[in-house]
């Protein structure tokens, strides 16, 4: 473990330097954002199949930070939740720990699960989403209007899963690190970044997924304009026009309809520092 830690620190000490305890604290500031696609449109050509995409509410119920260090040692953890609308402008705070060790801190996890009691709300976000967050027992809810030429559809979809998102990885000054790294008297100001493209992704595992929404807007099997997640899960993937893109399912052989589908792919919204990766799992509801 002391070899591992030195090869560690060796690694990072050509730029920030490795602190230990004994060399003093500092602290680490978590926020979130959705970027511009969650914030304006998801533009044209970004899908495959030509749709642009704009939200209008974008609730998201964020929380349960932990940060720990290589040995699983915890050094600081936030044990409620915060109910975020990334529709709204700009980054916003979450929550900020101080008095942590200088040093890295490689073992950094955060979760997405149902609103519930203690959930509190964030900057400019009406206590009526919440409420109605707690009520039906959404982690995330989406409101948006999607065109292509002519055609045009709405779709408000909620889903109640909670998913951890655990041994996070970005990009810091360049240099990809694992989780956190406080150094004595500095911040470590920390993204956990929402991607609101990923709900349109065709296949859930390839990392050469496309954007697509025509099998999506295929599903609207009543013509009224507004696509349900119940009209989704009656569109089988095996059913969808092959000229709609193939859709994959990887290994996850229990996804085979379009709402499993995009409800499985509201496990892969959050990132960390921008398009750092962490990987997400089922935890249940807390």
């Amino acid at each position: 473990m002391l070899f591992k830690k030195t090869l560690l620190c060796m690694t990072v000490a050509l730029v920030w330097g490795c602190g230990s305890e004994s060399e003093g604290t500092g602290a680490v500031s978590f926020s979130t954002w959705g970027e511009d696609y969650i914030e304006k449109e998801i533009p044209a050509a970004t899908f495959a199949d030509g749709w642009t995409i704009k939200y209008s509410k974008f609730l998201i119920v964020l929380g349960d930070i932990r940060v720990a260090d290589e040995t699983g040692s915890v050094g600081a953890q936030m044990e409620t939740t915060i109910l975020i609308d990334h529709h709204m402008p700009g980054v916003k705070p979450i929550q900020s720990f101080s008095n942590l060790a200088a040093k890295p801190w490689t073992d950094v996890s955060f979760i997405s699960r149902p609103a519930a009691a203690n959930t509190a709300l964030g900057p400019g976000v009406m206590a009526a989403d919440l409420t109605m967050m707690k009520d039906k027992g959404y982690s995330v809810y989406v409101e948006a209007t999607a065109e292509n030429g002519a055609e045009k559809k709405t779709f408000q979809w909620g889903f109640g899963v909670s998913t951890k998102y655990a041994q996070c990885r970005g990009d810091k000054d360049g240099r990809e690190i694992d989780g956190v790294l406080v150094t004595n008297g500095g911040t470590d100001d920390v993204e956990l970044t929402i991607h609101g493209d990923h709900f349109f992704y065709d296949d859930l595992q390839s990392p050469n997924a496309l954007v697509r929404f025509d099998a999506i807007a295929s599903s609207d099997a009543d013509a009224d304009g507004e696509i349900t997640l119940a009209e989704l899960s009656q569109k089988k993937l095996v059913d969808i026009d092959p000229s709609m893109g193939g859709y994959g399912t990887g290994i996850l052989a229990d996804v085979n309809d379009l709402g499993a589908f995009v409800t499985a792919l509201s496990r892969t919204l959050g990132h960390f520092r921008g398009e750092g990766e962490c990987i997400a799992s089922d935890v249940g509801n807390k």
